[in-house]
């Protein structure tokens, strides 16, 4: 009998100890498995165009708007290609941008100018800076490799009545503008909701929100609203998507640094 005890105590200890949280994953363990479901979802799209509507907002509610292209390739193993094409106003009209987004090395991105005819290489120092005066930074439009960061799951909570998980990352790239972003997830989705940017004296830089998303291809999600407001400026930037279309036979050389040339 004693020994028939002992086995069921050892069977019945496991479950003692996981509903006493010893087993449980660490907050950071929770955090990677979050940011790597997120990346799970959004496989296999392989490649998608899209329109854009950019709308500059000042301190004053001044507006600016632009017309923008994009297309992007997806990478397996590393991360993704994308070109950025300004057919809209007439004084950017024809700038381009390629970006090979890397999980584990700094990105390579260049700027086409027209008026120049030369492709500028963006250095590893001034991804921070604001990409065509707009509130996202070059580093932002770079594709959101797991490796990219560190991770915390913070709490579960409600935001716009939809349950998210918020979790904390910290970029690995040296030259980041961010020390820390916080990030809300769509806990049935696992798409953004929310990411709060806080700059270098760790202070709140800006706010991105996404909405208005829609399912392609019966998968993938895509948000058809942006809006980041950066609260140190007032200034703040909104995207409008619209036409997406994936799979439609994008190759690398659509994205050599000779199709920033080949823009029109």
């Amino acid at each position: 009998m004693k020994r028939k005890l002992n086995n069921l105590f050892l069977m019945v200890l496991p479950l003692i100890m996981l509903a006493q949280g010893v087993y449980a994953t660490t907050p950071e363990e929770q955090g990677l498995s979050i940011a790597r479901e997120m990346d799970k979802r959004d496989e296999g799209f392989k490649d998608s165009r899209a329109e854009l509507i950019m709308t500059l907002k000042n301190k004053r509610g001044d507006e600016s708007i632009r017309r923008i292209r994009t297309r992007t390739l997806e990478v397996i193993g590393d991360g993704d290609k994308s070109l950025t094409i300004f057919d809209h106003p007439a004084d950017v009209k024809g700038t381009a941008f390629l970006s090979y987004t890397h999980a584990k090395q700094a990105d390579d991105q260049w700027l086409y100018l027209p008026a120049l005819k030369r492709v500028k290489r963006i250095s590893s120092s001034n991804k921070s800076g604001p990409f065509m005066g707009s509130e996202f930074a070059y580093e932002d439009l770079a594709s959101q490799e797991v490796d990219k960061y560190t991770y915390r799951f913070i709490r579960e909570e409600k935001i716009d009545h939809r349950d998210s998980l918020v979790i904390e990352r910290y970029p690995v790239y040296e030259n980041s503008g961010y020390t820390r972003q916080i990030v809300w997830v769509d806990k049935e989705h696992y798409y953004p909701v929310k990411i709060e940017f806080y700059d270098r004296k760790n202070s709140l830089l800006k706010t991105l929100v996404f909405s208005s998303y829609h399912q392609h291809l019966n998968k993938f999600w895509r948000a058809h609203i942006m809006n980041v407001v950066n609260h140190q400026t007032g200034k703040s930037t909104r995207l409008e998507w619209n036409n997406y279309h994936f799979q439609t036979g994008l190759t690398e050389k659509d994205f050599d640094q000779n199709s920033l040339k080949r823009t029109r």
